[in-house]
């Protein structure tokens, strides 16, 4: 996915691990003899800010990057941002995201 988003001349992103449940609903395992419900599963939460004109390219690189047609490709979420500052030179709007 990272690669598309190069592709698309999307450079900035960042990236948390993350622990969340959806349709795969977890799993079972046993752990010294006791059954556990592991149900919260590893995941990894990408959040990108990017100008007006670069949500459908973005959107585009992440679906071509992270499909593969399974549960648990994933969701994007997009969302108004309705300020950013940069706080190294104080910049506002378009020119703060870059």
């Amino acid at each position: 996915m990272k690669q598309s988003l190069y592709e698309a001349q999307v450079y900035k992103m960042s990236v948390t691990n993350a622990l969340g449940c959806g349709q795969q609903k977890g799993y079972h395992e046993t752990y010294r003899g006791v059954d556990v419900e592991v149900n919260l599963l590893k995941k990894v939460r990408i959040e990108i800010a990017v100008n007006d004109d670069f949500v459908r390219p973005t959107v585009e690189a992440i679906i071509r990057g992270a499909r593969t047609g399974r549960i648990g490709d994933g969701k994007i979420f997009v969302l108004d941002l309705p300020e950013c500052i940069r706080i190294r030179t104080g910049e506002t709007g378009s020119a703060a995201i870059g």
